[in-house]
């Protein structure tokens, strides 16, 4: 398949990058990132299978302006409009970490989903509490002195825990955070998960059931930030969901097990 290409244009008054491969004119593969990467994570998927990737705003090479809440409501309104610019009517959406406010959307929206995947995506579900890294970010101050310390070594250090794989995150991974970790992605993190207690989280899932869609949820079962039984309650909240429970996987699972990539493209390709 051809490399990826690359756009950029204002959507919702923000400067949005995206990348697209090989799209079909039916229903549109959407890759949603999360926290603190960008697009950059999606590229072997859309090698694999084609679709579209932003970079959300605030992340990555899109806009990152002060004005913007960076909250649940506000992620969920751009994703609608964005996929209005691009002309994808009916989508299948893939979600990782953050990017599982597609969830919220797909609630709202449900007639343009026609699939799910769920990557160890953060909990819109009861019982949730974040993990200790979170807890700083929410934190006045000391979440914008933790935001200041990081730099190659800090994440070269903090990464290790990311992954099943012995070490830390993949070189590859860590430039392409650190490229883009400025002021203005350091601002969306805080405001989103000072934005997000545990229970606003419960509230964005409360219409998970009424999802009849096809679903897949793949979780890193070594994940340090979202436990495993997150991912089973996944699968039980969507209600034609399938789970794969990776035991050898972190919280980026497919960097661990390449094999997920695969998984995930054929899943959406299945009639």
């Amino acid at each position: 398949m051809p490399e990826p290409l690359e756009h950029t244009a204002e959507v919702d008054g923000t400067p949005v990058f995206w990348r697209t491969a090989d799209v079909p004119t039916a229903t549109v593969p959407v890759y949603l990132h999360g926290v603190p990467s960008n697009s950059d994570d999606w590229l072997p998927f859309l090698r694999a299978g084609g679709g579209i990737a932003p970079d959300l705003p605030g992340f990555g090479r899109s806009g990152k302006p002060a004005t913007r809440r960076y909250d649940i409501a506000e992620y969920d309104a751009f994703l609608e409009r964005f996929l209005d610019h691009v002309g994808a009517a009916r989508v299948s959406l893939v979600m990782h970490d953050w990017g599982g406010v597609g969830l919220v959307l797909a609630q709202r929206v449900p007639e343009r989903v026609e699939r799910l995947v769920v990557i160890n995506c953060v909990p819109l579900l009861p019982g949730y509490r974040w993990h200790r890294t979170a807890k700083i970010w929410r934190t006045p101050i000391l979440g914008e002195l933790f935001q200041g310390t990081v730099n190659a070594t800090t994440l070269r250090l903090v990464s290790r825990e990311s992954n099943a794989t012995p070490g830390p995150m993949p070189q590859e991974w860590q430039r392409s955070v650190l490229e883009h970790f400025d002021h203005g992605t350091q601002r969306a993190i805080l405001r989103l998960y000072r934005s997000s207690p545990a229970e606003k989280l419960e509230r964005a899932g409360e219409r998970l059931g009424a999802l009849d869609k096809p679903a897949l949820v793949v979780w890193g079962e070594r994940d340090p930030y979202i436990p495993g039984r997150f991912g089973a309650a996944y699968a039980r909240a969507l209600p034609k969901a399938e789970l794969d429970a990776l035991e050898d996987a972190g919280h980026w699972p497919w960097l661990d097990r390449p094999d997920v990539i695969d998984r995930v493209t054929s899943f959406l390709a299945a009639e």
